[in-house]
This record gives structure tokens, C-alpha cells and sequence, in this order.
């Protein structure tokens, strides 16, 4: 089953990564990154037009900078990183689907993850956040992990899943900083509260062994950065991180409900399945514990990453890209329900599903007889923004 997924993850994801050139601009510059790492040989330092660019750490780049040796410059090796993530997530989903249910259910998840809008998309792109999302993912999970073993006394076995979840989110915090930590740490304290297990969380060898496994690993490239003399570039990263917070950084302004639109929309169907998991449940009764727990912790996450990014300032549809991953297992718990008869498939989820494919249809049936008549789009002034004004008026066969 694995290595069926596995092939079938490929052919979603690797064809044709390259057949469209970089037009996002985190994808032309993360890769502009990686291309001047070849030219320089420095690995160290992240640059465009060769000076420091201190807005993101190096992993990222890495991956794609190891591609382009292989590959050669190119949209491809740009792209490939996110397929090749994307080929490890649905992995990464069979086997907690299969841990926690069964084989079918597991196959259902990747399913519906790999099948709706933008969670399909990103492992097409050059962008940082499918490899950001999935570390983080991985990092709540195995605490989810350690809060099971702890509550069966095995100390050994958690303190492992501690030191698993302290890796992952390190390694988010080397591909896009800090922010990986935060989501992580927020979620895991409403946990505890919710769940009232605070000797389980604040008990001394977990806090030293977090601490330090996420500090060796998560801080490798600030550390290096210090021993180098590169002060400069750590403070830039870090008040570049708090602007973000509190000014529309580089114009990227949104209505307040920018977030629960783009999820809605983006994460379509599953969004429309998720709603229901989300709303107070009368009877859980068909869940064994350990899927009931995850449910919180995944519920907490989708939350979390939801409120914090709707109060940052700046909007940017990759923002709540973190949301996908709890809100397809939110919705697997839906569909599974509706498919073996304990839930309803409520009128207002068919008319919701409904309503969202007509509208999709009429945007796709539309796009070709907008593309043909772009001067007419130009002269409404509806458009204000230069960028998409330069795009329309561009030649295109």
C-alpha cells in the first residue's frame, strides 16, 4: 500500500513542476537564494542580489540549492523540494491513519488532503511553507505521542517522543524561525489546561530535554551565525519577525476574515466536511481514545494558527497554510462518519459543496473569455494593483 502511495503521490506532484515559469514572489526569490549559494559557495548566509537577506533561515534553500546542483537552474529543481515533501507528507499521514484507525481510513486521509485546492497546490511551488507545516505537524504529533505514554507511566518511551517533537520543531524553526515554536508551544499549553495535566507537561526532564534537544537543533544556524560575527543578521531577522506582527509588511493588508475565506475556499471540499467536527458534538461515542485526543489536538492547532494569523497584521494567503493539515483530519472524521451511517450527510453540507463547485465551475468557464478580452478588464479600472495591470498586459499566445 505504501509503495502504491508512494508512486501515485509522484505522479501528482513531480509532472510538469517545470512547465510554468517562478511567478509567486517567495518562489523567485527563495530561489534566487539558492542559485547565488551555488555561485558564492557560501551556504552559510542567505542572499538576494548577493546581500543578506535575513528574513528566513537557510533550510529551505538548502534543499533547493542541492537540487539545482543536480537538476540545474531551473523552475524544476525549484519545485522539487515541495514534491518530494509532498510525497513524505502523504506518507507521513498513511502512517499515523493506519496507527490510529486502519488501512482504508489512512488511504482516505491522504485522499482527501492530496484532493482539495491549495494543499495540493503548495507541493507545486517553491514556497517554504509545505516543508514549515509538515516539521510543525510532526512536532505536535509526537507530543500528542508523549502525552499518551506519560499517562501510561512509560517515562522512557516518552521522554523519546519529547526529544522527537523537540527535533521537528527545531527543524521548523531552521526552515521559516520561530513562529514554528510559538504555534507549537500555545497549542501545547491549551492542552494541558484543557486537559488538566500539568505535572505531565511541567515536569523538569521534559522542560530540560525540550529545551535543549530544540536549542542544539532549532538554534544551528543562529549559532552560527553568532561564531561567525553575523550579530547584525540575527537582530534583522528578529525585528523583522515582530513587523510582521504589526504593520501590513510589503502592502500584504486583508480584511479581517482574510484567513477563514481563503480555507474555505482553498481547502475545498474538505473545509465544508471539517465544519461539522467543529461544531459542540453530541455523541463522540464512535471514537476509541487516542482518535478522540488527537481530535483535541488537532482542534486546537487549527485554532491556534487560525486566531494568531487573522490578529498579525500581515495577510498572506500561506499564513494559515499550517490549517490544512488538522482541518483534513477534522474532515476524515466526517466523512468516515457519514460512510459508515453515524452521521448524517447533512442538506447544508450537500448545498455548501454544492454551491462552491458551481461557483468554481463558473470561475474556470470564465477565466478563457476574461484572458481574451483583458483590454476591456483594464479599461473598467476596477484593477488597482500594478502588478496584476503588468500581468494583463502581457503578450500571451
Amino acid at each position: 500500500m505504501r509503495l502504491l502511495l508512494l508512486v501515485v503521490a509522484a505522479l501528482l506532484f513531480i509532472p510538469l513542476i517545470g512547465a510554468v515559469h517562478l511567478f509567486d514572489w517567495d518562489e523567485i526569490n527563495f530561489a534566487e537564494s539558492a542559485r547565488e549559494m551555488l555561485v558564492t559557495g557560501n551556504f552559510l548566509d542567505v542572499q538576494i542580489n548577493y546581500i543578506a537577506f535575513w528574513e528566513k533561515p537557510p533550510l529551505f534553500f538548502w534543499l533547493q540549492a542541492l537540487c539545482m546542483k543536480i537538476f540545474g537552474v531551473n523552475e524544476f529543481a525549484a519545485r522539487l523540494p515541495n514534491a518530494i515533501i509532498g510525497i513524505i507528507t502523504l506518507q507521513v499521514l498513511f502512517g499515523i491513519g493506519k496507527k490510529l484507525f486502519n488501512n482504508k481510513t489512512a488511504l482516505l486521509w491522504c485522499l482527501i488532503y492530496a484532493g482539495s485546492i491549495l494543499s495540493f497546490f503548495y507541493f507545486k511551488s517553491g514556497i517554504i511553507d509545505p516543508l514549515f507545516n509538515l516539521f510543525i505537524f510532526l512536532g505536535v504529533y509526537h507530543f500528542y505521542l508523549f502525552s499518551n505514554e506519560a499517562e501510561n507511566n512509560k517515562t522512557h518511551k516518552a521522554l523519546q517522543q519529547v526529544f522527537l517533537s523537540a527535533v521537528f520543531i527545531g527543524l521548523s524553526n531552521l526552515t521559516k524561525g520561530p513562529v514554528g515554536f510559538l504555534i507549537f508551544a500555545i497549542t501545547a499549553f491549551i492542552y494541558m489546561i484543557v486537559k488538566k495535566q500539568y505535572q505531565k507537561f511541567l515536569n523538569y526532564k521534559v522542560i530540560l530535554t525540550y529545551a535543549i534537544t530544540f536549542a542544539l537543533v532549532g538554534g544551528l544556524w543562529f549559532i552560527m551565525q553568532m561564531l561567525t560575527g553575523n550579530y547584525s543578521i540575527i537582530a534583522d531577522f528578529f525585528y523583522y519577525m515582530i513587523e510582521l506582527s504589526q504593520s501590513k509588511v510589503a502592502g500584504h493588508g486583508g480584511f479581517f476574515g482574510y484567513h477563514f475565506v481563503v480555507l474555505l475556499f482553498g481547502v475545498f471540499p474538505a473545509s465544508i466536511f471539517a465544519i461539522q467536527k467543529m461544531l459542540p458534538q453530541q455523541h463522540n461515542n464512535h471514537l476509541t481514545k487516542s482518535q478522540q485526543n488527537f481530535k483535541v489536538w488537532m482542534l486546537i492547532l487549527f485554532w491556534v494558527v487560525l486566531i494568531l494569523f487573522t490578529i498579525v497584521r500581515t495577510k498572506i494567503v500561506h499564513y494559515s497554510s499550517m490549517c490544512y493539515l488538522p482541518l483534513s483530519y477534522l474532515a476524515l472524521l466526517s466523512i468516515k462518519s457519514i460512510i459508515t451511517q453515524k452521521q448524517v450527510f447533512k442538506v447544508w453540507m450537500k448545498l455548501s459543496l454544492a454551491t462552491i463547485a458551481l461557483l468554481f465551475g463558473t470561475v474556470i468557464f470564465l477565466l478563457p473569455i476574461i484572458g481574451n478580452h483583458t483590454q476591456w478588464l483594464i479599461e473598467t479600472n476596477l484593477i488597482k494593483d500594478k502588478f496584476t495591470l503588468g500581468n494583463l498586459q502581457a503578450q500571451v499566445s
